[in-house]
């Protein structure tokens, strides 16, 4: 029924036609040379419609009823212009002069890894205004959730604390993520944890999110995913905010904000301070969340200098063992032969039978994880002519923290302590308390260069990073202390990282209806690590890889209305830290290997717009858990031969009337992977049976996806939404076993935005949120694992529920 509903809904928003009446056209000329300038943005405000100028300038816009409106261009390094005009009965033609700009603008900083029009590939930005709509404090990926082909998932059920992304089922670790172009994810595990930057949402102005291999960028290559961020950009007057929110599981938020403004036509100085705390939804999984950010900047007349200093510290509660099926589905039966062949203690079994579906398998009291991340950017862009400007970025990022657990029943071998003796009896384990820590250091350096000459335009850019990573742990409590010391450390291991990109792009406008893009990168890696060596010996060793990612498409404009493009490219990517470290040279996983095509079609007019994209994602030796147990002992992830994703996502927006939007994705997709062999640990003959599979479903992969966002404005600063969001089944392995999956679920949230502006105060702004209005219960994310006994088979699956109906209240007040 759900499917076959939105099934509908989708195509009755592919059914609307909206008949073009008036057209207005023009050129965009430089107002010191006259020269035309290519590739401004043209767009008209409050309207879906947009273009770019074309290599002599021009530009036309269609379909547009009589009526008022106000023209916006923009270019980088020119001041942006506006011009309010009337549709009658006539077309129009104009002339636009674009300044000079007296300061350059921040977009320079990020623009060389953004995507445009004429990339030809599949991507969505996010405004300010949009941003600030949905903050209330909930971790960054919930701000994209109503984005195309995206999953989002929360340890602890209600968007507060660790949380996750999937873009096209690939999670967070293939996800490039990006800070003003500075590199995000962990230069080993390749994971971007946004619990350590909260409320960053509130410092940024805009993001950009492409779909498969997209664009050249820093940093770890995009698998399948990037997500672009910028924060804070100039703001030309002195403003002072503060907001609260408030929320169910006792959900707090305080952030102060203020800046300067422009100081003296050159300098700008912004700042924030952020608090968020939140009793989680799941048993314990609180979170005690503290941020700032800071930037100080200089606008020369051609050029730009901006310090960024921002820092994240983080406490919460672990989450992250999921509940068991038993638990989630109620089954006391069930819950009490898990008890019995796990061997739960009484006070562990009370638990689990007396929690309910929010059961947290923890009980330790400091069971919390500890992290903090100091981040440091230091940005110089440079106008070297009307033509050609330059980037240039230095940074560094310190990382710090630990997690605690209770152990019990651990060997003394294990942390490489002696056994206890007492009388006659010899005691070999003990309950303890540890801490495994991790430090980093991160530092690089990146740039950009951009040049346009008529039809063409050039860029070049790259970035060269290293990275130092301290591992160890601790025990910092033993029931019996053996020979131990205080804070005895009991293994310790540190990493190098060197990466070394560059990357070549080029636009040629072919002429006014026709663009070209080609990308070409490569990238250079190299790791050294504590190992096994072929002797099962832990010893430092090294890898190094060598990675070309060329990409290319076109783009081709029907008329002003419509357009498609086509994109073909290949990326690359290294195994992880837990890939290598576990593994010897022998079993050591190769790198992937992605081919991705993408072709698609936009339509835009004042009252309609719509694209569709077309994706083959084709994966040789992607890393995948099978179960199988290595020359070391270790369950690592194995390469697999052949693996795809192709699909259709589809996305429209329809301005139904001047208060009433309505819009709309929906992503049809198969995700197989061809050949799979997964691995059973067998107890009773000690080895692993192994099955195979054919064209099995990638786990986590929904095959139908579908996001829609209902807007009503029935006052000028009133808006009503209705958020609505179906994810299809996924499957927890790659066997596509229904015994071991996640059920469909469609879940519809409230959104309310109310502005009043006074004499006294610029602006309040007041956000309500209730959030799984019809109290679903749905589960978001989990895991598997197998094993026999006494010849039965058991799939132990474990599900992170998510939070039943929920409110959360924000109120910001901008002086």
């Amino acid at each position: 029924m759900k499917k076959t509903l939105l099934t509908l809904t989708f195509v009755s928003v592919l059914s609307l036609c909206v008949m073009a009446q008036q057209s207005i056209s023009g050129r965009v000329l430089d107002a010191s040379t006259q020269q035309p300038v290519a590739g401004a943005n043209v767009s008209l405000l409050h309207s879906p419609q947009a273009t770019v100028s074309d290599a002599d300038g021009k530009f036309i816009l269609s379909g547009l009823k009589a009526k008022d409106y106000v023209l916006q261009i923009s270019f980088v390094g020119y001041e942006t212009s506006r011009k309010t005009f009337t549709i009658s009965d006539k077309d129009l033609d104009l002339s636009v002069s674009l300044q000079a700009g007296q300061q350059l603008n921040e977009a320079v900083i990020v623009s060389a890894t953004r995507a445009n029009s004429k990339s030809a590939v599949a991507y969505t930005n996010l405004s300010e205004k949009d941003i600030k709509a949905q903050n209330l404090g909930q971790d960054l990926p919930y701000l994209a959730n109503f984005t195309p082909s995206v999953v989002v998932t929360s340890d602890a059920g209600a968007g507060v604390g660790y949380t996750g992304i999937r873009i096209r089922g690939n999670d967070i670790a293939r996800t490039n993520i990006t800070l003003n172009g500075i590199p995000v994810n962990e230069a080993e595990s390749h994971v971007a944890y946004f619990v350590d930057l909260p409320d960053l949402a509130s410092s940024v102005d805009n993001i950009q999110i492409q779909r498969g291999l997209g664009t050249s960028t820093n940093g770890a290559g995009a698998f399948g995913s990037s997500m672009n961020i910028q924060t804070t950009t100039l703001q030309r007057d002195a403003y002072a905010e503060a907001n609260n929110t408030y929320g169910s599981f006792n959900t707090w938020k305080h952030t102060a904000r203020f800046g300067t403004g422009l100081l003296n036509n050159r300098w700008a100085f912004d700042a924030r301070l952020s608090k968020v705390t939140s009793d989680g939804y799941m048993d314990r999984a609180n979170s005690d969340l503290k941020s700032f950010y800071t930037s100080g900047a200089y606008y020369g007349n051609k050029s730009l200098l901006k310090f960024v200093v921002m820092s994240g510290k983080e406490t919460t509660y672990q989450a992250w063992n999921g509940v068991p099926e038993s638990r989630v589905k109620g089954d006391k039966a069930a819950m009490q032969a898990y008890i019995d062949r796990n061997g739960l203690s009484a006070e562990d079994a009370d638990n689990l039978l007396n929690s309910g579906r929010t059961y947290n398998s923890f009980t330790y009291k400091n069971q919390t994880d500890n992290y903090q991340q100091d981040y440091y950017q230091l940005h110089y862009s440079k106008e070297l002519s009307p033509v050609w400007n330059l980037n240039l970025s230095a940074h560094y990022t310190k990382g710090g923290g630990y997690y605690e657990e209770l152990k019990p029943n651990q060997s003394f071998s294990k942390y490489g302590l002696d056994n206890v003796t007492i009388g006659d009896s010899t005691i070999t384990s003990t309950d303890l308390i540890r801490r495994r820590w991790l430090q980093t250091d991160y530092y690089g350096l990146t740039y950009s260069s951009a040049y346009q000459h008529g039809a063409w335009n050039f860029v070049l850019g790259g970035g060269a990073y290293g990275y130092k990573g301290h591992h160890f742990g601790e025990v910092v409590w033993a029931k019996y202390a053996s020979n131990s010391s205080m804070e005895h450390r009991y293994y310790e291991n540190r990493a190098r990282k060197h990466d070394i990109n560059t990357y070549f792009k080029t636009y040629f406008a072919a002429n006014s209806n026709v663009d070209l893009f080609l990308d070409l990168q490569h990238r250079n890696v190299y790791y050294s690590f504590l190992g096994y060596n072929r002797d099962l010996e832990s010893v430092q060793q090294s890898v190094s890889y060598n990675f070309f990612n060329p990409k290319v498409g076109f783009t081709y404009r029907l008329n002003p209305n419509n357009s498609v493009y086509a994109f073909g490219g290949i990326g690359n990517k290294e195994p992880n830290r837990d890939d290598l470290i576990n593994s010897t040279p022998t079993s050591r996983p190769k790198a992937e290997n992605l081919q991705n095509i993408e072709a698609g079609y936009r339509f835009a007019d004042k009252k309609l717009s719509f694209s569709a994209n077309y994706f083959l994602m084709n994966y040789k030796n992607q890393l995948v858990l099978t179960g199988k147990i290595n020359d070391v002992g270790e369950y690592t992830r194995t390469n697999i031969a052949k693996s795809y994703r192709t699909g259709i996502e589809a996305e429209a927006a329809w301005n139904i009337t001047d208060q009433l939007r309505w819009s709309v994705n929906v992503t049809l997709s198969q995700n197989r992977v061809i050949d799979f062999n997964e691995y059973v640990d067998n107890y009773d003959s000690g080895e692993q049976q192994q099955t195979v599979h054919s064209k099995a479903d990638i786990a986590f992969s929904p095959r139908l996806l579908g996001g829609s966002v209902l807007s009503y404005s029935p006052l000028k600063n009133l808006t009503l939404n209705w958020q609505s969001k179906y994810v299809g089944k996924q499957y927890l392995d790659n066997t596509q076993n229904e015994a071991r999956k996640m059920d469909a679920y469609w879940v519809n949230d409230l959104r309310i935005n109310y502005i009043v502006k006074t004499s006294l105060l610029n602006e309040i702004a007041v956000t309500g949120l209730v959030s799984n209005i019809f109290d679903v219960k749905y589960v978001s994310n989990g895991y598997t694992y197998s094993y026999i006994y006494d010849d039965v088979r058991t799939d132990e699956n474990f599900y992170f529920p998510q939070a039943g109906i929920n409110f959360m209240l924000g109120v910001n007040v901008k002086f």
